[in-house]
């Protein structure tokens, strides 16, 4: 199995991190020095190295490293049965032990969260705790940040960026043209995991089918920022216009939607998203069957208001939403009726036959090209996709039929 490119090249020293060195230093003398500060708290946007820091930091000291991600522990009592274990116990291996607790934006503030908590934990731990998270200066983490050392990580530079992208072409023994590698550090905005991402996508499907998706990619992002403000803002009197900014079509937003609504909302609150989505699917229909385009406002209502006020506990925190998968179901069935009609309009075009009757004896085909000499494919004109896409119908017919002739 092929690693992504984020994990193959996550550096695991120190020398392999780019743009950091006074976070290495302090990172250092925290541990150093510890108990002087139990903790620290490693700030940065996404993609700037905080997680790969503190994997580095276990490496070069030899520690056992316990990774726990906050997202999972929103509440005083996971935290107290997962967390304080693991803060208290000593190594299994007889080695140091580091405390690593992932994206800390996702633990809750209130007295029934984690926030307490967590101090509590860190004034009686017996190991150094890192604490990672993309804004720490948010008003719920006030009492966390008194106990804690801050250690800010900056967006890296594209000069820095561009370096560590050519590093990696080079060891993958890959190309680029300069202007994608200029396309791709500009739209990191610092990020390092998404520039790796996009190298992997860019060398992986071409570079002119790469940037055809970057126009895509500028709906995507902008969807974002609208989900947090349906799912986390207090629902307000305009919260029908949320949609009104963006590029993509209703039908594609509730599909975002539906992907993510179980990443927000929980039980009672999860019941009624999901109810208004259905209702908004309702008016979807009746708009296609009746032509009543009128309808868009419902449809609107149920997919804006409808979902925000599925409940009245509101909040601000990170959540990685998702890319709808039944986009990429209905690609990958695209892709494969594409290969299927490009075939068909092409053994038509040879034969004189009619598009209709040849999509009816399409099955045939890949026995015919069997027995049809080799002068006589070469004008069919077939691409390797297509070679490849007649293979496999062929090897599934053959199985299909042996399947039905042993039934009982």
């Amino acid at each position: 199995m092929t690693l992504p490119l984020i994990e193959k090249y996550r550096a695991t020293s120190f020398s392999e991190i780019k743009g950091q060195d006074s976070a290495i230093t302090e990172i250092k003398d925290f541990f150093n020095n510890f108990p002087k500060k139990r903790a620290i708290i490693l700030n940065g946007p996404v993609g700037t190295g905080k997680t790969s820091m503190t994997l580095a930091l276990a490496q070069e000291y030899d520690l056992e490293l316990f990774e726990l991600n906050a997202s999972d522990l929103r509440n005083k009592s996971s935290l107290d049965e997962v967390l304080k274990p693991s803060t208290q116990q000593k190594s299994l291996f007889q080695k140091g032990k580091l405390i690593l607790m992932d994206e800390a934006d996702g633990i809750t503030g209130t007295d029934r969260g984690g926030v307490s908590e967590l101090i509590n934990v860190i004034s009686k731990t017996a190991f150094p705790i890192i604490i990672t998270a993309n804004d720490i200066w948010q008003k719920k983490f006030s009492p966390l940040r008194q106990k804690c050392k801050i250690i800010n990580l900056k967006e890296l530079n594209e000069v820095t960026i561009k370096e560590i992208l050519t590093k990696v072409l080079d060891k993958e023994r890959k190309t680029l043209t300069p202007a994608t590698l200029d396309l791709i550090t500009k739209k990191a905005r610092g990020d390092v995991r998404a520039a790796l991402n996009d190298l992997e996508i860019a060398s992986s499907v071409g570079e002119h089918q790469f940037i055809q998706e970057i126009s895509e990619r500028e709906k995507k992002e902008d969807i974002f920022g609208v989900l947090k403000k349906v799912f986390q803002s207090p629902t307000s009197q305009d919260i029908t216009r949320v949609y009104d900014n963006t590029n993509m079509e209703l039908n594609e937003i509730a599909l975002w939607i539906e992907e993510n609504i179980p990443l927000e909302y929980k039980g009672e609150a999860l019941v009624k998203a999901y109810d208004s989505l259905s209702k908004a699917d309702v008016f979807k229909g009746r708009i296609y069957r009746q032509q009543y385009w009128r309808f868009l406002v419902y449809q609107n209502f149920f997919l804006s208001a409808g979902i925000s006020a599925s409940t009245k506990l509101k909040y601000n925190k990170f959540t990685k939403y998702q890319k709808p998968s039944r986009i990429l179901k209905i690609w990958l069935s695209n892709q494969k009726n594409a290969k299927k009609k490009s075939i068909e309009a092409k053994y038509a075009k040879l034969t004189h036959m009619s598009k209709k009757k040849t999509a009816r004896e399409s099955f045939l085909i890949p026995f015919i090209l069997d027995n049809m000499n080799q002068h006589t494919k070469n004008k069919l004109d077939l691409n390797e996709k297509e070679e490849n896409y007649l293979n496999e119908k062929k090897v599934s017919l053959i199985l299909a039929n042996n399947l039905n002739r042993f039934k009982i």
